[in-house]
Order: structure tokens, then C-alpha cells, then sequence
């Protein structure tokens, strides 16, 4: 079947051709052969256009017998003509190299963005690129993606030490995060100011908060795909660096060294960053205690990238990523490795694209308290497609088919110290369609995805839409709606104030039931969300922009594991409903070297088990985050930021009153009145009836850049953490009565040399 779809789609592309012609190629940056991804190409004297994807790519199809001028802008960069000549039934081949501007940023009227947001639907999705993560206060002297994400609207954080990210009402497992592809289960470190994602390799990070394109499947909430680059194909090159929290080393290594003149390249990245935290603040930061900070980490990644011709190109990605906390009362450690091959081709006298790509990544986090027993997930998984677009003019037609492999092993012990095990083995299918179109005023982008469960054998189709309408140079409405589904549940309670331990499990193959006690057969125990999301953009004068986007959210399937559970006997699962609603409000002006970003997110999350709607322990009404950051003197080789964010309390399920818990260790038998018992919770009936205090937290940072000789390039940072010292809760213990709050003031000095 696919090879037919190809077949007919490359039929219809050379049956275009033979009337017309077409231009197609790669953009570089000239310093260091990277791909310049959304850069903008123009046809000069007429209303053919494309912007290049992340791979440096673009076509332009459906072109007139003629010669023509190519133009090519991006911004940081010099605008650059090529001279084409176009003709019947042929297609004009070219790779281009840009060379990096030394002309003050901000004069660019048109560049990358503003392009994106007239000719593309970008509902609930923000763009990341690394000098806007670079603009956050380095907090521990190094930015990251983690740090960054906190600052979007419709994103919550958990917290700085545990801390998970939630997207507009969605659980972390009900997001999907990619690295170059390959799907990574747990993105974060147990300490919340750093993420697996390495900033100096990243190339672009897409995050979409809801309305995700049909190429997209396996997730009920949100995407966050992130794309590193290929490294230096010129010369060897990198950087090192060093702070209290982390030592962080980037090597850049060109294999086969790129020559303009020749068509093959090959680079290699590797990276690795390892966190000393558990010892260094016990001599800097004595203040935080004896113990210190107890947290730990390495991170190890690496990218080989092979060039070979004007339309071939293969990427070889691994990585391996660990991380430890060893807490008074509990040790929690996770690993996590992964590996991926990218194979991208262009056929020359073709209006057709594909990519091929096959990967596997594998989970596996442990838990140890002293006081219960221990806990233990893991998750592995594999997955192989082929992604194919057809260009048209002002537009393309996507289309792909993928197949993925799911391991699951899980052992857990409930509050009543009855166990589960699961250990389960998936296959699931996905295809999709999708037709992007930019018409005059309006962009509209259709898709449908076809997803199957091989191990409740359920099928989910899943229309998206999505639609922008340019009213004026200035002014913009969108509008996005979509279904989704997915097949795996983790094991977090709603009864936790904070929980480090993250397991996975696949849909059950049981049947479920609600609170009440309605029974659901095993193919409705696929989870599946519907959301509708509007919004305006506005471009006011003086480079400020506005964007306002309301949304509702739905989910009318979600499986949980069964708190109330007492006895084996009873259901291991228990079948929810739930909703999120709300609006985000973005603003941002840039000028002169000055940023400012705000956000404002207003939100309600809900669950209903049956016999109670609850609010889940990550609801946040009020999220606020500032961002200013200001670059000054004469070669603007200095930059200050900083941050400011403010969320209203989380909720939490209060505590009704205590009792003795025997064990009963010889059963009827166990003389109760001489027995030494636990001491014992009895909770709330109402799920998450209290609310946290506020959080709230302000970090700056400072950073001087020395450039030598445009060989190398030394940059000292300072930051503050936590400035004014705010006591954030982190932990509550219920018998003890004791709190332990979230990062206190932390200040750190960095150093880092690129070469």
C-alpha cells in the first residue's frame, strides 16, 4: 500500500513537471555547514516562495519556463540572490551558503518568524530556537530547555526539585517528548533546573500545547520535538564548561570536511554534562543542610551525520542518560539510553520527499524507601515510518505510515501494601495525511491520522484541523481542533504532594471500571482527548507582539491506577473523565538589544472517577512569568536577565486523622494489644481539597563575553537563584509535621570557553 500511495503521488508530480519546472535545494550557514532551518526563499517578481524546513530544505514548485532571481534572508544573517534559470520538465538543483551578518539585528524587517506567521497556522505552538533559550538567566550557569519551558503559556512546573511539566491539563505522560526522533519518556532531572536536552546542540525545539498536526500520534495532550544540529563540517571545534552544579564538555569533529565544490560531508557531535551537586553544595551551600543537595546526573549524547550528494542525508543519534537522588528516607535512580537512524531523500527530478527513520529508546527508574517497599517500571520501545511530502505551490501534502513496539514491566505496592505487576508487550500502528495550503488571506492545514492498539485491538481516527485567516498585515485570527488517543498510563496518585517515582504502563488488557462501579470492556481502554483552541495574533508597532489563545480541552477516557484499592479482588484500574479550560496571553517586544516577554495563563483542570470530581494535584489557576533581558555596551558583549514567576498553590488531599497500623504479621493469630504498629493515615474524602501557598521565585543572572581573534570565545556568568530566598514548599510529611521547601537562595559563578 505504501508504495502504491508513492507511486501515485510520484506520477503526479512528474505530470506537473512536464508542463512546468521547479527549484529545489539546501541552505547552509557558511562558517560551519549547519543547515539554516526557516530560512526564507522568494522568487523575485513574482508570489512563489517557501521557507526551508529544519534540515536546511526547500522546494519551490510549479515554476514557469524563465530565468529568475532567488532571494534569501534569514535574520542574523546577509541576504543573498541566486541566479536561476527554470526549464519545462526540469528541476533546478542548488545548495546555497549564507553568511552571518554584522549589521544590527533588529533592522531585519523580515525575517524567519513574522514569515511563519503569515504563511503557516502556528495555533498553540511556539518555536524555540537557541538564543532565546540563551536569554533566560542562567540559573546554575547553565540555560536549559527545562528552565525555558516554565516560561510558556499553558506550562506548569511541578516544582525545582521533582520537578515534571505539565502542558494545559495534560499529565507528563500524556505529553510526548522526541530528541531527533527517538522518544524519551522522562525529558527531566530529579533536580528541575535541567533537562536531558543539551542547549549548545539544539538547533530548534517545536512545543506544541495542544492542536498537534496528524504526524503526530500516541499522546492525548501536548509535543515538545526537539532537533539538534549536525556539528561543525568545517573544523574541529567545541566548548567547556564548568559551574557548582555541572562541568558540561561539546566536541565537534568533521569527519569528511565540507568543500562547496564537493557533495559529500560527514560531521560527528558528542556531548556530555555530569552534575556533582551531592558534594559541591555541601562546602558552598552549607546553609541547605548536612546532606546538601542530593542530587546527581550525567548526561552522554552523540550524532554522526552523513551528507552525501544534493538530496541525501543520514543521521546516526545515541544517547545515554542517568539520574540520582539519595534522599534521608528514599533513594530514587533512573537510566535511560536511546538510539536512531535518519535517512532523508530527495529525488533530483522529483517533486517528492521521504524520510526514513528507526529507533528505540528504553526506561527503567527504581524507588527505595525506608519505611515502604520498593518500586520498580520500566518501559522500552521501538519505532520504524517513513514520512513523505509533496510540494505544491504555496503548499505541501504530507503523508506517513509508522509502526511502534512497547515493553512494559512494572511492581508497585499501594498505600494498603497491595501489589501490582504488570509486564506487557504492544504493537501499534499509525498512519496519516495531512494538506497544508497558504491561499491570499487564508492558511489551512487538514490532516487525519488512523491509529491501532494491537493489545486491546481498538482503532482510533483522529481528524485535525487547523486555520489562520490574515485579516491584515497585522492581525490575525486561528482556530484549531483535534482528537487523540494513547495507550499508556502512568502510576502517579492525586493523593502525592510531590512524587519522584514516574512508572509506565500500557493500556490494561482487563476490564475497568469506574469509582461507582461501572464496568468498561477492554477496548474502551484506550485513552482519548478532543480539544478546540481560537486565537488572535497582533503585530502593534515598535516590534511588539500580542497573542491571546482560549481553549478547551476534553478528556472523556483516562485510566488511573486504583487508589481506593483494599483487597485483591478488587479492579487494579479505575476509568476517569476530565476536562481543562482556560486562556493564554502572550506578550513580547524587542528593540535595541532590550527583550521582554510576559505570559499569563488562567486555568481550571478536573477529574471525575465516578464518585467524585476532583482537581488533579498540578491544577494552578494563576501562572505569571517575566523575562527581561537586556544585551549593552558597545560590541554588546554584555547581557543581563531576569525572571520572574508566580503561580497560585497547587492542591493537595488533606489529612482527616491517624491510627495505629498492626501489620498482622501472624495473622489471626498476631496479638494486636502487644504489637508495635506504624502509625497510619486516614485522608480526606475529598480528593485534593486543600491548596498550597503560592509559589513565587526571581533569578537573575550576568554574563560577560570575550571574543579572541574569532577563534575563541571565553564567557563568565553569574546568577542568583531564588534571590529574595522564598520559602516554596516541596515536601510535607504528615507524621512528623516536617517541611522541607524548594531551592533556597543559591548563588554560582561560570566559566566557558568555545573554541
Amino acid at each position: 500500500m505504501p508504495k502504491f500511495i508513492s507511486a501515485i503521488f510520484l506520477f503526479l508530480s512528474l505530470s506537473a513537471f512536464a508542463q512546468k519546472g521547479a527549484v529545489k535545494g539546501f541552505i547552509y550557514d557558511h562558517a560551519n555547514g549547519e543547515a539554516i532551518p526557516y530560512a526564507t526563499v522568494k522568487v523575485e517578481g513574482t508570489d512563489f516562495g517557501a521557507a526551508t524546513d529544519d534540515a536546511g530544505f526547500f522546494n519551490i514548485p510549479n515554476l514557469p519556463e524563465g530565468k529568475y532571481e532567488l532571494k534569501i534572508s534569514y535574520i542574523g544573517f546577509e541576504n543573498q540572490e541566486e541566479a536561476v534559470e527554470i526549464v519545462k520538465g526540469k528541476t533546478v538543483n542548488v545548495k546555497l551558503y549564507m553568511n552571518q551578518s554584522s549589521i544590527e539585528l533588529q533592522s531585519i524587517e523580515i525575517n524567519a518568524e513574522k514569515q511563519r506567521q503569515r504563511t503557516e497556522t502556528r495555533v498553540s505552538v511556539t518555536s524555540i530556537t537557541p538564543m532565546e533559550l540563551k536569554r533566560l538567566p542562567t540559573v546554575g550557569g547553565e540555560a536549559d530547555i527545562a528552565q525555558y519551558l516554565q516560561i510558556l503559556p499553558g506550562v506548569t512546573s511541578t516544582g525545582d526539585q521533582g520537578g515534571q511539566i505539565v502542558i494545559r491539563g495534560g499529565t507528563p505522560i500524556q505529553t510526548k517528548f522526541l530528541l531527533d526522533g527517538i522518544t524519551i519518556y522522562n525529558p527531566f532531572h530529579s533536580i528541575g533546573l535541567f533537562s536531558v536536552y543539551e542547549t549548545d546542540i539544539i538547533k530548534n525545539v517545536d512545543v506544541y500545547t495542544g492542536g498537534f498536526p496528524a504526524e503526530y500520534g500516541g499522546r492525548t495532550s501536548a509535543v515538545v520535538d526537539v532537533t539538534t544540529r549536525d556539528g561543525n563540517q568545517k573544523k574541529v571545534s567545541g566548548k567547556f564548561s564548568a559551574t557548582p552544579f555541572v562541568a558540561h564538555a561539546l566536541l565537534e569533529i568533521p569527519i569528511v570536511k565540507l568543500k562547496e565544490d564537493k557533495n559529500i560531508s560527514s560531521s560527528l557531535i558528542l556531548n556530555t554534562k555530569v552534575s556533582y551537586l551531592d558534594r559541591s553544595s555541601k562546602a558552598i551551600y552549607p546553609y541547605v543542610g548536612e546532606e546538601g543537595l542530593p542530587y546527581s546526573f550525567y548526561d552522554v549524547y552523540g550524532k554522526f551525520t552523513l551528507n552525501a550528494g544534493k538530496g541525501m542525508k543520514m543521521t546516526l543519534s545515541g544517547f545515554n542518560f542517568r539520574d540520582n537522588a539519595n534522599f534521608a528516607a528514599a533513594r530514587y535512580l533512573w537510566n535511560t539510553f536511546g538510539v536512531g537512524i535518519n535517512f532523508l531523500a530527495v529525488p533530483k527530478n522529483s517533486n517528492l520527499s521521504f524520510n526514513t527513520h528507526v529507533s528505540y529508546s528504553q526506561y527503567e527508574i527504581n524507588l527505595t524507601e525506608a519505611d515502604n517497599l520498593p518500586r520498580k517500571s520500566l518501559i522500552g520501545g521501538f519505532d520504524i515510518g517513513m514520512d513523505f511530502a509533496y510540494y505544491i505551490k504555496n503548499g505541501e501534502l504530507k503523508y506517513g505510515l509508522n509502526v511502534e513496539g512497547a515493553r512494559t514491566e512494572f511492581s508497585f505496592f499501594n498505600q494498603f501494601r497491595q501489589p501490582y505487576e504488570q509486564k506487557q508487550n504492544s504493537t501499534d500502528l499509525g498512519a496519516y495525511l495531512m494538506f497544508h495550503k497558504f491561499v491570499k488571506k487564508f492558511v489551512t492545514e487538514a490532516g487525519f491520522r488512523l491509529q491501532y492498539y494491537g493489545n486491546i485491538g481498538a482503532f482510533s481516527a483522529e481528524p485535525r484541523l487547523s486555520i489562520k485567516y490574515n485579516v491584515t498585515d497585522r492581525i490575525r485570527l486561528k482556530l484549531a481542533s483535534g482528537m487523540y488517543s494513547q495507550n499508556f498510563i502512568s502510576t502517579k496518585s492525586d493523593k502525592d504532594v510531590v512524587n519522584l517515582f514516574t512508572g509506565f504502563l500500557t493500556g490494561p488488557d482487563e476490564a475497568a471500571v469506574d469509582a461507582s462501579g461501572k464496568v468498561y470492556d477492554q477496548i474502551k481502554n484506550m485513552q482519548r482527548s478532543v480539544d478546540v483552541i481560537f486565537g488572535v495574533e497582533v503585530d502593534l508597532p515598535k516590534n511588539i507582539t500580542l497573542n491571546l489563545e482560549p481553549y478547551y480541552k476534553y478528556f472523556w477516557h483516562l485510566i488511573n491506577i486504583n487508589r481506593y484499592k483494599q483487597f485483591n479482588s478488587d479492579p487494579n484500574f479505575l476509568i476517569e473523565k476530565g476536562d481543562a479550560y482556560g486562556l493564554d496571553f502572550v506578550a513580547k517586544w524587542e528593540w535595541k538589544g532590550i527583550y521582554l516577554y510576559a505570559t499569563y495563563s488562567l486555568a481550571w483542570t478536573h477529574r471525575n472517577d465516578g464518585k467524585q470530581v476532583y482537581a488533579p494535584h498540578f491544577d494552578r489557576r494563576h501562572n505569571v512569568n517575566l523575562l527581561a533581558s537586556y544585551s549593552f555596551a558597545k560590541k554588546r558583549d554584555w547581557e543581563i536577565s531576569a525572571r520572574w514567576n508566580m503561580g497560585s498553590g497547587f492542591p493537595f488531599t488533606q489529612t482527616q486523622s491517624f491510627y495505629e497500623n498492626v501489620p498482622f504479621s501472624d495473622g489471626i493469630g498476631t496479638d494486636y494489644t502487644a504489637a508495635n504498629g506504624n502509625l497510619g493515615v486516614i485522608y480526606s474524602d475529598q480528593t485534593n481539597g486543600g491548596r498550597l501557598p503560592y509559589y513565587h521565585r526571581l533569578d537573575i543572572s550576568i554574563k560577560k563575553t570575550f571574543n579572541i581573534k574569532d577563534k575563541a570565545k571565553i564567557e563568565l556568568n553569574a546568577s542568583v537563584s531564588n534571590v529574595y530566598n522564598r520559602n516554596n514548599v516541596f515536601y510535607f510529611n504528615r507524621i512528623t509535621y516536617a517541611r522541607v521547601n524548594q531551592l533556597p537562595v543559591l548563588p554560582s559563578l561560570g566559566l566557558s570557553i568555545s573554541f
